[in-house]
C-alpha cells in the first residue's frame, strides 16, 4: 500500500515542533529538506525519532563520492529512515554512499536517487541537456537503472514514470512520487504532477505532500484527504 510522507518543509525548529505536535497522531513518515535541516540541523531529525515517527532527510547529496560517503555516514549516525543522492551524479557515487552504510550495524535505511525533478517539464529538460536524443523520461528509466545498479533502494520519481521504472526494475525497486495534488489544488511550481489515487494505481510505494498540508487552516484534515485520496 502506498504511505503519504509529509514534507515537513518549514522554517523553524520550533515550526517543526508546533507542526509535529499538531499532526503526528495522523503521521508515521515526515521529510526534513535542506532548508530545514540548514536551519534546525540534527534537532529536527531527532524531535521527530523521539515521537517515534520515520524521516526522510531530503538533502539530495551530490558531490564527489567521497564526500558523499561521508555524508552518508552521518545519515547513518543520525539514524534516519530514507535519505537520498542525486542518480545523475553517477554510479561510482552512488556506491561509495552504499558501501558505506555497511559498516553500521543500525538497521540500512532506504536509499534514493534523484531522477529528474518533477518541477522540470520535457522544454525545460531539453533547455538544461541542449536537445538530446533521449525523453525526459527515457532519462528517468536510464537514471533509474543506473541507480539500481550501484545498489541504491529505489529512486525518487514523479508518478508518471512508475509503472515503467517498475517494469525495468522490478515491483521491489522503490519509488517515490512528489508532485502530487488533491484535484482541487493548485499545483504551483510542479510540473509532473498527479493525484494520490493516480500514484498509487501507478504503483508509488511513498507520495511526499508539502505545501498543501503546511498552508491549509486544518492540516490534519487535508492529511486524511490525502490518505483516503491514496486508497480510492
Amino acid at each position: 500500500m502506498t504511505e503519504l510522507i509529509v514534507a515537513a518543509n518549514l522554517p523553524s525548529f520550533e515550526e517543526l515542533a508546533a507542526f509535529v505536535k499538531k499532526t503526528k497522531d495522523h503521521v508515521s513518515y515526515y521529510k526534513i529538506d535542506s532548508g530545514l535541516y540548514t536551519k534546525a540541523g540534527p534537532a529536527a531529525v531527532k524531535l521527530i525519532r523521539d515521537e517515534g515517527k520515520k524521516v526522510f532527510l531530503d538533502l539530495k547529496f551530490h558531490d564527489i563520492p567521497y564526500t558523499v560517503a561521508r555524508a552518508a555516514a552521518c545519515c547513518m549516525e543520525l539514524g534516519v529512515d530514507m535519505f537520498n543522492v542525486h542518480a545523475m551524479g553517477g554510479f561510482e557515487m552512488m556506491e561509495a554512499a552504499v558501501k558505506e552504510t555497511w559498516s553500521f550495524h543500525n538497521g540500512v535505511p532506504l536509499i534514493l536517487g534523484v531522477t529528474i525533478l518533477t518541477s522540470i517539464d520535457e522544454a525545460a529538460f531539453r533547455d538544461l541537456f541542449g536537445s538530446p536524443s533521449n525523453s525526459l523520461e527515457e532519462h528517468v528509466l536510464l537514471l533509474a537503472r543506473l541507480a539500481k545498479s550501484a545498489g541504491l533502494s529505489g529512486v525518487v520519481a514523479s508518478a508518471q514514470e512508475i509503472k515503467k521504472i517498475k517494469d525495468v526494475c522490478g515491483d521491489d525497486f522503490v519509488v517515490v512520487s512528489p508532485g502530487i495534488r488533491l484535484p482541487d489544488e493548485d499545483v504551483g511550481d510542479q510540473m509532473r504532477v498527479d493525484t494520490p489515487a493516480g500514484a498509487a494505481a501507478a504503483g508509488a510505494d511513498f507520495i511526499v505532500v508539502g505545501r498543501p498540508i503546511l498552508h491549509a487552516d486544518d492540516p490534519v484534515a487535508v492529511i486524511e484527504r490525502y490518505k483516503k485520496g491514496l486508497k480510492q
